[in-house]
């Protein structure tokens, strides 16, 4: 027998390709697909899977908005704690001026003078700004007019402060209460 394949080998080769293949092998591809019922189970367990993932991303988020609730209960709560703290050092002068058992005039009026500076300091750390406005124009939103007077200035400018105004940041906590100079 030779080594070199002849025409008929290669016929005989492809029709040997062409032909079905076996019953075990049909069977075997048949096996390896999974039966509707394991395809089923499968699923099952998926959307199972799924659920539970869902459930814990659900109670996740509900822990979240829980704990940022409890946050900002707590900030309302507490937001004044710092300005409170620097308070107690002006009522601590307070109580300490009020304790000195002979006082004259002068020693009061420079322990006042102390403690309004501790206030004062207190207000400047807290952004509690003043408003004092003489001489500007007449704001509705940082002013309130008391009543209208004849002056020199300019129509709508403030000419005197009866009560000073106080901002926190820019948001008006108190309006200044003015008199306003009438139109000439």
């Amino acid at each position: 027998m030779s080594n070199e394949e002849t025409p008929q080998d290669n016929l005989l080769d492809a029709a040997q390709a062409e032909t079905p293949a076996s019953e075990p092998e049909k069977e075997r591809h048949i096996d390896v697909l999974p039966s509707l019922e394991e395809q089923i189970k499968a699923l099952e367990l998926k959307v199972a899977e799924t659920h539970d993932a869902w459930l814990r991303a659900k109670a996740e988020g509900e822990n979240i908005r829980r704990r940022a609730q409890e946050d900002i209960s707590k900030a309302h709560k507490f937001a004044v704690e710092k300005f409170a703290g620097e308070l107690l050092a002006v009522k601590d002068s307070l109580e300490a001026a009020l304790a000195v058992p002979e006082q004259t005039v002068d020693s009061f009026q420079s322990g006042v003078e102390l403690t309004l500076k501790q206030l004062v300091s207190a207000f400047e750390k807290n952004a509690l700004n003043e408003v004092n406005p003489v001489g500007e124009k007449f704001d509705p939103h940082k002013h309130q007019a008391i009543g209208m007077v004849d002056s020199e200035q300019e129509a709508n400018t403030v000419v005197t402060v009866l009560q000073k105004g106080y901002l926190i940041a820019d948001r008006v906590l108190r309006p200044a209460l003015v008199m306003v100079a009438k139109g000439k």
